[in-house]
């Protein structure tokens, strides 16, 4: 059996740890944080995403998953050491922040074996891998070879996207470091995953422009609903007339408040600065960063303007905090922004979301937490669906109406037909849609 140690148990890292397990290889995940690696130790996660739970349990229970903090004795025969920490953008610049990467790196050239491999599967700007080698080259004489092996996790769905990836790139430099890879990712392959092999450069450029694309399809469609709005359009039947395009696709064409999460926001604007290093700058992802800015601003005037342009001494319930759903993720959501600028504006603000909860009471202050849906939403003047949670689907209209003060409902995700939310009684704000008024009838 394989052993493979991966160093960082945050997302990626306790996701792609987990899963590695899962389909037959030693894995031992190690993080600096000794008080994430008690809790694993205990049984507990750090992170919630769904089945996560079981399959860390089922392969702790079955000898193949191991947590520590020690990163000396993990790495001792281990023959693949994937790099997972953390890069988030540098203070002051937008650049990746790289220090955890080759602290990691400088930290496993010490102690790694003869021959062992140092697979990069953060995100990292082009030129990383060279760097790495650099760096652990002042270490120790012997050359480690080094690959990179980007995630594409979705948040909410990444053992499925694990398991059953649209494709796999693995950037290396030698026939050796290939076929050993490719021994790691051989039971995927059964299933005839598509193995890309390239180079380290073109590996670590795949992944950011596959996230600026991604962004940009998403700040795509918010634009286009704006448009909607203003001329009758229905921006859920262009998104469904366009997605159906084989060289359009229909994923990432939800139209919303913006994006935001762990990747794109940090992505878009590394790779905005790395194409301004190498004088080849990207305007087209520089515009689709500011106009996603500007789209939570957008929002909140929106909202203000759903309530007859002043949200001053209203009492708002916000259902969703987390940027989707089925993640307890609110790094850079869009409710980072509106929540605050509502209160600034005189509101007060009631809040509920699924799994977000804890993770929010960081960043979110001087709001009511409530316990489930219907408590924030008792006495309000109006609801805003942030996060297209499912729960939210089956929410009970008449029981909604009966608790609002006034029946108003503010869809920033879509999640009704505007026909059925009229038909009770209510007045509907969505995106990319004329709003509709039911509360007279």
């Amino acid at each position: 059996m394989m052993r493979i140690v991966m160093v960082g148990a945050g997302y990626v890292g306790l996701v792609s740890g987990a899963c590695f397990s899962e389909i037959g290889l030693d894995v031992t995940c190690v993080d600096s944080d000794k008080d994430k690696i008690d809790m694993l130790l205990d049984g507990a996660l750090p992170i919630y995403e769904p089945g996560l739970d079981r399959l860390v349990s089922d392969n702790v229970a079955a000898g193949r998953l191991h947590f520590t903090s020690d990163l000396t004795s993990a790495v001792k025969g281990a023959k693949v050491i994937f790099i997972a920490v953390g890069t988030p953008s540098r203070r002051g610049d937008g650049h990746a922040d790289l220090s955890y990467v080759y602290a990691a790196a400088e930290d496993i050239a010490k102690s790694a074996d003869v021959g062992s491999i140092i697979v990069t599967k953060s995100t990292v700007p082009v030129g990383t891998g060279s760097q790495i080698k650099k760096r652990i080259s002042v270490i120790r004489n012997d050359e480690l070879e080094v690959a990179a092996n980007p995630e594409f996790l979705r948040e909410g769905s990444a053992i499925n996207d694990f398991m059953h990836p649209d494709r796999v790139i693995i950037g290396v430099e030698s026939s050796r470091a290939e076929d050993i890879m490719n021994d790691v990712y051989s039971s995927l392959s059964l299933n005839r995953t598509p193995v890309i092999i390239t180079s380290l450069e073109t590996a670590e450029m795949i992944k950011y422009a596959s996230n600026t694309f991604l962004a940009t399809k998403i700040t795509f469609i918010n634009e286009f609903s704006d448009l909607c709005e203003k001329t009758g359009a229905d921006i859920n039947d262009v998104a469904l007339g366009i997605g159906l395009d084989g060289r359009i696709g229909s994923k990432f064409l939800n139209a919303g408040p913006g994006y935001g999460g762990s990747c794109f926001p940090k992505d878009t604007r590394a790779l905005v600065q790395t194409a301004r290093d190498y004088q080849s700058p990207i305007t087209l992802v520089e515009q689709v960063i500011s106009i996603n800015e500007q789209r939570k601003l957008d929002m909140v005037t929106k909202i203000i303007e759903s309530f007859g342009g002043s949200v001053f001494g209203k009492e708002i319930a916000i259902l969703g905090l987390t940027f989707k759903p089925n993640t307890d993720d609110v790094r850079d959501a869009p409710s980072l922004v509106i929540v605050p600028k509502l209160i600034k504006a005189g509101a007060s603000i009631r809040v509920y979301d699924p799994k977000g909860m804890a993770e929010a009471h960081m960043f979110i202050d001087d709001v009511s937490w409530s316990d489930d849906p219907y408590s924030a939403i008792k006495g309000a003047d109006g609801v805003v669906i942030l996060t297209e949670w499912g729960e939210f689907k089956s929410l009970d209209l008449d029981k909604i109406k009966e608790l609002l003060k006034s029946p108003l409902i503010i869809d920033l995700r879509n999640m009704f037909s505007p026909d059925d939310i009229i038909k009770k009684g209510f007045d509907y704000v969505s995106i990319g849609r004329k709003p509709v008024y039911g509360s007279s009838n």
